[in-house]
């Protein structure tokens, strides 16, 4: 593991504490979690009885929402031990059919063919620093026909300001880098990868999948207490989603 891995693992293993901390508040979000609309759009038909596989995982709550939806399993990774215990807690004091495994992906150790849907929700593909490679795990998990969808943060959120009043690009990064270094969450020096969206599309097909949907959003699926950005009015992109089957 390099050093930019091992920072960026140290600082969620800090963050993740957090989703300990706050057991009951997750827990009580846990009972009515609900996806996006345009998630529930998008994938709404395909979750039930579907088994479902979650890479980068983080706190689960995305997965009890995908149970409520009729999720047949959903099998959560991360690497993080905090946020994998804490989401096996709250499934197993909802009664929901959710399990949690530590794993390093892109290689995620699960056998072939075991998932319907391959959901990758809310800040997952910015820890990744190869897409070719994820795509490609991604593709072996799933069974024939199954799906592989993606809601994320807009590559080009990191150059967004939280200015309120005017729209502005940070100075301090530009939309072709190739990483920067994470100031929100979990900050303490973890490093987001930047993917542009041309190389997350061809990296999905280029695995193998048809691309059956792709969609740009101007509403971000995080908002940091008390912080009120220009770039958050609707002008500009601030998330996208994707839908590609397995050929």
């Amino acid at each position: 593991m390099d050093e930019t891995a091992e920072t960026t693992r140290a600082a969620w293993a800090v963050a993740s504490q957090k989703y300990e901390r706050e057991h009951e508040e997750h827990l009580a979000a846990g009972r009515t979690a609900e996806l996006l609309p345009s998630e529930v759009a998008t994938i709404g038909a395909l979750l039930p009885g579907a088994d479902v596989v979650h890479p980068l995982s983080g706190h689960g709550l995305d997965d009890l929402a995908m149970v409520r939806l009729g999720a047949r399993s959903v099998h959560g990774l991360d690497y993080s031990p905090a946020a994998l215990g804490s989401a096996q807690r709250r499934a197993d004091a909802l009664g929901a059919p959710c399990r949690y495994t530590r794993a390093t992906l892109p290689g995620s150790g699960l056998p072939d063919a075991c998932a319907d849907l391959v959901y990758t929700g809310k800040g997952a593909l910015i820890w990744l620093a190869d897409l070719d490679a994820f795509f490609a795990e991604v593709h072996r998990l799933l069974r024939p026909h199954g799906h592989v969808f993606v809601h994320e943060a807009h590559p080009l959120v990191p150059l967004w300001t939280w200015e309120p009043e005017e729209i502005r690009v940070r100075p301090d990064r530009g939309y072709f880098e190739r990483q920067h270094v994470n100031d929100t969450f979990p900050a303490h020096g973890a490093v987001e990868q930047q993917h542009p969206l041309a190389e997350v599309v061809m990296a999905c097909t280029g695995a193998g999948f048809t691309l059956e949907h792709l969609a740009e959003h101007p509403e971000p699926f995080w908002r940091p207490d008390g912080a009120t950005a220009a770039a958050w009015d609707g002008r500009v992109p601030n998330t996208f989603s994707l839908l590609a089957r397995r050929v």
